[in-house]
C-alpha cells in the first residue's frame, strides 16, 4: 500500500537539501500519515491511512467508543 492519504491522496513530495555552502541533494517530504478507524456512510468502520490535515478538518468521522 503506498503512502497516500485515502481521503485527499496527498502523497510524498520531492525537494532538496541545501546544505550551509549552498550544496543540494535530493530528499522527500512524506506526508503525516496515521492509521485510524473511520466510520464511513453506510455505517461502515473500516482502518483506513489518513493525514493529521483530514483528521483536524473533520474530513474523517471517527466511530464512538462503546462504553
Amino acid at each position: 500500500m503506498s503512502r497516500k492519504c485515502e481521503i485527499c491522496e496527498k502523497h510524498r513530495s520531492v525537494g532538496n537539501n541545501v546544505s550551509h555552502a549552498n550544496n543540494k541533494t535530493k530528499r522527500v517530504f512524506q506526508p503525516n500519515l496515521q492509521k485510524v478507524r473511520v466510520l464511513l456512510p453506510s455505517g461502515e468502520v473500516k482502518h483506513m491511512k489518513v493525514c493529521t490535515r483530514c483528521i483536524r478538518s473533520g474530513k474523517v468521522v471517527k466511530p464512538v467508543a462503546n462504553a
